[in-house]
């Protein structure tokens, strides 16, 4: 840094915050680290006693800090994100609009190991909505070697997709279909597809319709194709899910020729989900815990698939690793370590 008069200070950038009091009026900084200081400034920098100031004595190479965090800010963010204007150094990063925040893992680990980067997300799959701070950036020092910031550049290049962006969730018909001959024959009212019509809708999808089959293979299939007919887009099958030798549903959906990616999932509540594909359309085996617990697999996996992501085997086994739910009395998910 280097103290020069105020008078001469015009288009330099100040390197500290500087406090205006006004009695009875305003305590708080009028001028901030960063601020480039204008002709009008002046005046009001005499008045705050200021004859001389501390700003940035640039020096080849380095650049400040808040081109640096604009620079890194550009470089991470794909669609969905509004970029603030640098405070302090810092960028903050918020939603465009409702949907899951997709964060690459492996590119905010490969930003973060060089020196003086910093960049602190939400977690991957995080669901979001329009206005959510989801990220931020910054670098440690005042002034940084511009080196690093075209290395940080560098590494967003080599990967195909962006390090953070928010992906909204689509508009998608969705079709359901309850198993169980005890409902099917009217001996117990059917609970389940009212809950997941309640999910789908909140997701901003709608449902073509609900259809009850009983615990038999070829009228399971019929339900689905029906469903399929009429244009569905992701098809919901709910209950039989079990290793009972009466509990059909997963053969039912693997017997149409689906290209089965998981009938199993490292998850509690959801270890019995099963996920298959009828060319582009999710076929969706559900258990029973999807039912009467607040948050389940479906809750991890469903608003994914409604980005029009496609899921793998890999994707699913992948939520070992906090696929715990400790079903709190009052759920705070997604606030909660559920799924990260």
């Amino acid at each position: 840094m280097i103290k020069i008069k105020v008078q001469d200070a015009v288009g330099t950038v100040l390197i500290h915050d500087m406090t205006q009091i006004i009695l009875g009026v305003v305590k708080g900084p009028r001028f901030r680290k960063g601020d480039i200081i204008r002709e009008e400034d002046i005046p009001v920098l005499l008045s705050m006693g200021k004859e001389h100031v501390f700003v940035w004595d640039p020096i080849p190479g380095l650049i400040h800090e808040n081109e640096a965090a604009e620079r890194l800010a550009h470089a991470v963010s794909g669609s969905g994100l509004i970029l603030d204007k640098p405070k302090e150094g810092k960028i903050t990063l918020t939603a465009e609009y409702d949907g899951l925040l997709y964060a690459s893992e492996d590119g905010i680990l490969a930003l973060n190991t060089l020196e003086g980067v910093i960049l602190a997300t939400l977690h991957n799959h995080y669901p979001v909505n329009k206005g959510d701070k989801v990220a931020g950036t910054r670098v440690v020092p005042l002034m940084i070697d511009e080196k690093v910031i075209i290395e940080a550049e560098e590494i967003v290049r080599q990967f195909s997709e962006p390090i953070l962006e928010v992906r909204p969730l689509k508009r998608l018909k969705v079709g359901i279909v309850v198993t169980g001959s005890e409902i099917y024959r009217g001996r117990i009212q059917d609970k389940f597809g009212a809950i997941l019509q309640a999910k789908v809708e909140d997701w901003g999808s709608v449902v073509l319709e609900k259809a009850v089959a009983s615990d038999d293979v070829p009228q399971i299939q019929s339900c689905i194709q029906n469903q399929l007919s009429k244009g569905a887009e992701m098809v919901l099958v709910c209950g039989g899910m079990s290793v009972d030798p009466d509990d059909v549903t997963p053969a039912a959906i693997k017997g149409m020729g689906a290209k089965l990616i998981t009938y199993g999932a490292p998850v509690l509540p959801g270890a019995m989900f099963m996920l298959a594909y009828l060319g582009t359309v999710p076929i969706i085996g559900l258990p029973g815990c999807v039912m009467y617990s607040k948050k389940s697999i479906f809750d991890l996996l469903a608003p994914r698939m409604l980005t029009g992501e496609r899921l793998s085997r890999l994707d699913i086994v992948k939520l070992g690793m906090g696929g715990l739910c400790l079903e709190c009395p009052v759920c705070t998910y997604p606030r909660c370590s559920f799924g990260k």
